[in-house]
């Protein structure tokens, strides 16, 4: 054999052994791409099964938000309509608020105006209550000398009737004394003449009438009170016979609680003004001229 056929041999030999080596790393090698091929697969199906829940998911997701959707539309709908109507709202307030101001510069104006116009009455009725108390100073004073004249005349009365009484004895004891005379006289053919007075003769003093007085029992309630001017109203007027000047005692049960002077009357109502005030008097309390 040759060295050239060795050679070739050995070399042959050599090519098997490699040969058989490739084939055996091959066959192993298919085995492990088969079992990750089918592990792929597995994989692969898995991540479809998850592709189609989360592909499902995201279709009931956009449903969702569709709904969602609508559902917000609707509510910028109601609340645009709701702004609207708030506008509108404002806009009528703001005109509201506008005349309301102008109201209450209107008000404003009366209530100074009428501030002024209770200050001169308040001044009217001070000056009036300060006549007033003149004017009562001055019937208090022309009640104590009615009293005292009333109590003169009495006096005068008295001492008249005693004359009067002195006077029917003189003339009684005058026709005695002329009785006696004419006695004494006949029997000498002679009579008395009576004297003629140089003065005509003034007749008998009489006394005056007193006038009458009738007195008038009124009734009534308090039915008003101004206690910062000492003024009350009555439930009486002119067309029970109230008059200005009259006096009503005001009364609470059986407690005297202060005296009324009228000094303004109309046809069914009275104002007067506080006397002799013991408590404060109250609307409902009796009102009446006698005791």
């Amino acid at each position: 054999m040759s060295t050239l056929t060795k050679i070739l041999i050995v070399l042959l030999t050599l090519s098997s052994i490699f040969l058989c080596g490739i084939v055996v790393t091959y066959v192993a090698s298919a085995d492990n791409y088969r079992q990750k091929y089918n592990e792929l697969q597995t994989d692969r199906n898995g991540l479809r099964e998850k592709v189609n829940d989360l592909t499902k998911q995201l279709g009931e997701k956009s449903q969702k938000n569709e709904q969602l959707e609508d559902k917000l539309n609707t509510e910028v709908t109601s609340l645009k309509s709701q702004i609207k109507e708030l506008q509108t709202n404002i806009s009528n307030a703001e005109r509201e608020k506008a005349a309301l101001v102008e109201k209450v510069n209107s008000w404003a104006s009366i209530t100074k105006d009428f501030s002024q116009t209770a200050d001169t009455q308040g001044q009217l009725l001070k000056n009036t209550l300060e006549e007033l108390n003149k004017v009562k100073t001055e019937q208090v004073k022309e009640h104590k000398e009615y009293n005292e004249t009333s109590s003169a005349l009495v006096e005068k009365m008295a001492v008249i009737e005693s004359l009067e009484t002195e006077k029917k004895r003189l003339l009684e004891a005058k026709a005695d004394l002329q009785d006696k005379l004419d006695q004494l006289l006949q029997p000498m053919g002679k009579t008395f003449a009576a004297p003629v007075p140089v003065t005509p003769k003034i007749g008998e003093a009489r006394p005056a009438l007193a006038p009458v007085v009738t007195s008038l029992s009124l009734q009534g309630v308090i039915t008003a009170v101004d206690l910062k001017n000492s003024l009350v109203s009555i439930s009486l007027g002119s067309a029970d016979g109230v008059k200005e000047g009259m006096k009503f005692h005001i009364t609470r049960g059986d407690e005297f609680i202060c005296d009324v002077l009228i000094i303004d009357v109309d046809a069914k109502e009275a104002v007067g003004v506080l006397d002799l005030v013991q408590q404060q008097p109250k609307v409902g309390d009796n009102a009446s001229t006698n005791l």
